[in-house]
């Protein structure tokens, strides 16, 4: 079996036995309980180690493509009979889930950096550095608002991005979705309108509608939502909030542009509504840019952001800056609701924050990205796909294959072993759209690149980086 390893390649070689094995056993339909070549003649037959090719076997026992079997070494598993990506509605299975998936498929339209992009070291090193000098912090709750020493560093990040907030004025959570959840049962009940943006984040839609809050959409442009738009609905509604992705929008990897965030403050104040700001993405600017909190707003704008895209979703530490008022309410019902949230990992990111290693490590992750972002552009202009604009920076390209069979382009995912995020993930309403989101950290992958050739238009003369409207 040749499993094609690149010892060039910034992918571990464990990872590419992984990827490569599971991709053998896709492509051919191998059946459960036949036997893999012996550990032996794999790392012969490939000049690796034996260490290596034992390790991604254990890998893949653990995830529940191999098993084990006497006598015979590693053989194919049969599938679990039953399956628990199906919490509702099948969203679980159509995000491709939120782990490393048995047959290891490349999650390209996911919202999350790949595993092997993480630098572990510096969070171990913040881990041992915590339960060597705050042995409370394993075993005590955080106090209501959040870790002093994490919220100090908190508002020195915001000053620096000139968002005005104070120690008072800034609240930890559980990540950004927990933020946004106290956010909707603090400020929303059932019945109440909102404004969400179209496309837009599919998980926010979903609290929303849990809470019975009725949403009405504004299309997404290249500067921000439409103005023209939105204030038709305001002609029509009262809504109470409007939902906002500032920079580097998931999904269209957009970003607000100063004449557009102007006038939404504008009718935030003539409507009176309120602007829940999230800037999850916003660590990976590149130069100037526009945020609605870093002008002035007369606390019209509530800002929410966490570490969770750029440090480590397994910390699920996140924050929010707001009035002092609406900061009580909502420390009252963190507590209510869970007493607090935990103070060994808003720890460990204070210490990262607090000796430079989180700024170090996103000025890496930014230029890593704009290589891959500007390499990823390049392949989908050779291959004539439609991209929706080109981002200043961040993670995300919305775009559109030049073949529009929805049937060729999941086959083709399928038999690559792809999991696409389709536009109707990023849909209040579900509805259909030729649109997908690429996230340029997955992109380089040979079976992403096959997926670009695949489906590239057989004749065109367009240049799809003049950018297209949706």
């Amino acid at each position: 079996m040749d499993l094609g390893i690149d010892r060039q390649a910034l992918v571990p070689v464990v990872q590419q036995i992984v990827s490569a094995v599971a991709e053998w056993i896709r492509k051919n339909g191998v059946s459960p309980g036949t036997r893999l070549p012996s550990v032996r003649q794999l790392a012969l037959d490939n000049l690796l180690s034996q260490s290596n090719v034992v390790e991604a076997f254990e890998r893949m026992v653990a995830q529940g493509l191999l098993a084990t079997k006497p006598g015979s070494g590693f053989v194919v598993a049969h599938p679990p009979a039953h399956h628990e990506n199906h919490w509702y509605e099948g969203a679980e299975h159509a995000w491709g889930t939120f782990t490393e998936g048995p047959l290891g498929e490349l999650k390209l339209g996911c919202g999350w950096l790949p595993d092997t992009w993480r630098e572990s070291d510096d969070i171990r090193y913040a881990i041992r550095e915590v339960s060597r000098t705050d042995t409370g912090g394993l075993f005590n709750y955080s106090t209501p608002l959040g870790v002093p020493a994490l919220r100090e560093q908190l508002l020195k990040r915001l000053t620096q991005i000139h968002v005005s907030s104070s120690l008072e004025r800034i609240l930890t959570t559980q990540g950004a979705s927990h933020a946004q959840d106290l956010l909707i049962r603090t400020l929303l009940k059932a019945g109440d309108t909102v404004v969400v943006e179209t496309p837009g984040y599919g998980n926010l839609y979903r609290q929303l509608a849990f809470q019975g809050v009725v949403l009405l959409e504004v299309p997404r442009t290249r500067g921000g939502p439409d103005i023209v738009a939105l204030e038709a609905l305001l002609q029509r509604h009262r809504p109470k909030c409007l939902f906002i992705n500032s920079l580097y929008h998931n999904p269209t990897g957009t970003s607000l542009c100063l004449a557009v965030a102007e006038r939404l403050l504008e009718l935030a104040r003539s409507q009176d509504f309120l602007i829940i700001e999230e800037d999850v993405y916003g660590d990976l600017q590149h130069g100037s840019c526009t945020r609605l909190s870093a002008l002035p707003h007369d606390d019209r704008v509530i800002y929410v952001s966490s570490f969770s895209k750029t440090l480590s979703s397994a910390l699920r530490v996140g924050y929010l800056s707001a009035s002092a008022g609406i900061i009580a309410q909502l420390a009252h019902l963190k507590t209510l609701t869970g007493i607090g949230t935990s103070r060994f990992a808003e720890a460990v990111v204070a210490t990262l924050l607090a000796n430079g290693t989180y700024r170090k490590w996103v000025q890496r992750l930014r230029k890593r990205l704009g290589s891959q972002m500007t390499a990823t552009l390049q392949v989908l202009e050779d291959e004539e796909w439609q991209v929706f604009t080109v981002p200043a920076g961040g993670m995300f390209l919305w775009v559109r294959p030049g073949v529009a069979d929805p049937a060729r382009l999941q086959a083709c995912a399928r038999r690559l072993g792809v999991l696409l995020s389709p536009g109707a993930l990023f849909s209040p309403t579900g509805e259909y759209s030729e649109w997908l989101r690429i996230n340029v950290a997955y992109a380089a992958d040979q079976r992403a690149l096959a997926l670009f050739r695949a489906l590239g238009p057989a004749r065109s003369t367009s240049t799809i980086l003049k950018t297209t409207s949706m």
